[in-house]
């Protein structure tokens, strides 16, 4: 029998959120939206009367899990834990037929495509003390590889107004880190009416009164220019942290990803921003397998990455996805190599990294305190670049969710610090 709701509201729900935190962010606003309407959330995961599964279909990887938890709700209702089965974002919007596959679920619902302005922006699913912040959706960049054009659609910005109206309730409801995504943040509000641009928004959220972080992820090399880097230097808010998904760094390669505007970026960019602004952290992300990475061209990207000195580096194999310009190509590395390859770039990142985590030992920083006995210093952004563990003290005991406090790096294991509250 399917699970009866306890609560004199419309019933409960269970929320298993797969993929991006920008995907992440569209359940949160659904899921705001769901308990305003009288839903509530079930204290078990597996037992509720309504089951959300929202997923992601990026690449292949993506799919597997979200088939997999699709399955594994299906069962749990065939138990009678769940009444019914919902499935969400990127996989039901990639794949329409999906229903065939899947006959047991109750209902298929694809990305938003319009902006729904968040019910309760309180409801944050990462916690007290940080948040995400989706200011646009869809891209169009057209990489060669990339599917996000045909799940998401073409770019398109949120309208300002709501962007500020979020992060000034996020900071008067406790948010003490606001991490702003899109697919494409770099291109916000080119197509707004007035056009505006990200640097006024990020100007306007500044004007927002208390002490809080604002970080910008995904920016692309190409779009990076002064006056980000002005923001960079100049707010009160911002971190200096930017994560500029590189890709490769062989020309060849970024022109037959069509990414030939960013090959100058690419190459050059690293060295310019360390020098325009002090204290930054730089992330990336590459891609190995790639049609035409021949072992010439994967060895320029090892030694490009040695030399630019990346301080985290993600790496995923490339997989052809059905419908991409890239499915099309020769060229392509066997997919034993691509792993191979990604493995090799996985090592010299490591090892870069140690390197860098050895020159941080007694150094100081403010933290943000993100759970009990668990920080986050300016250099790691959120479930990519670990924690920093708070060894306990009084003052370590003291400091609570939301807290900044100041850090002494003790060691580092891993991506992960050990650090006194001083």
């Amino acid at each position: 029998m399917p699970v009866k709701s306890r609560n004199a509201g419309k019933g409960t729900i269970a929320l298993v959120s797969l993929g991006c935190a920008k995907n992440a962010a569209d359940l949160e606003v659904a899921a705001g939206a769901l308990l305003k309407d009288g839903w509530t959330l079930s204290p078990d995961r597996d037992a509720a009367d309504v089951a959300i599964v929202n997923t992601c279909a990026f690449i292949a990887a993506a799919r597997e899990e979200a088939e997999r938890e699709i399955a594994r709700a299906l069962e749990l209702k065939r138990r009678g834990q769940y009444g019914k089965v919902v499935v969400s974002g990127c996989y039901p919007q990639r794949y329409p037929r999906a229903a065939d596959k899947f006959p047991g679920v109750d209902s298929w619902r694809g990305v938003p495509r319009s902006w729904e302005e968040p019910a309760m922006p309180a409801l944050r699913f990462t916690g007290k003390a940080f948040a995400y912040l989706k200011i646009a959706e869809g891209c169009n960049r057209a990489c060669s590889y990339c599917a996000i054009p045909q799940i998401r659609g073409r770019f398109r910005s949120r309208p300002a107004d709501s962007v500020l109206r979020e992060a000034k309730a996020l900071v008067e409801s406790g948010c003490r880190e606001i991490n702003i995504v899109a697919q494409d943040p770099m291109s916000y509000g080119g197509d707004l009416k007035p056009r505006t641009s990200l640097a006024a928004l990020l100007g306007a959220i500044d004007a927002i009164p208390g002490k809080f972080w604002v970080r910008m992820l995904y920016s692309r090399p190409e779009a990076i220019d002064g006056d980000f880097v002005a923001w960079l230097n100049d707010s009160p808010h911002a971190v200096k942290y930017i994560d500029m998904p590189v890709q490769h760094t062989v020309p060849e390669i970024l022109c037959a990803m069509n990414r030939r505007s960013a090959v100058e970026a690419t190459l050059l960019l690293p060295d310019l921003l360390r020098e325009a602004v002090p204290g930054l952290t730089l992330r990336t992300t590459v891609m190995t397998g790639f049609p035409g990475e021949t072992e010439r061209r994967f060895a320029m990207l090892l030694s490009d990455l040695k030399r630019m000195q990346f301080d985290r580096v993600g790496v995923f194999a490339y997989s052809p996805e059905k419908g991409t310009r890239a499915a099309r190509l020769g060229g392509r590395p066997p997919a034993k190599t691509a792993a191979e390859r990604k493995t090799a770039v996985e090592a010299l990142a490591a090892a870069i990294w140690r390197n860098k985590a050895k020159l941080l030992k007694g150094k100081r920083f403010d933290a943000l305190v993100v759970a009990p006995g668990v920080a986050r210093t300016a250099a790691q952004a959120p479930d990519v670049d670990g924690v920093t563990w708070l060894l306990d003290s009084p003052k370590a005991r003291r400091a609570k969710t939301g807290d900044f406090v100041k850090v002494e790096i003790s060691a580092a294991r891993g991506c992960d610090f050990d650090a006194e509250v001083v």
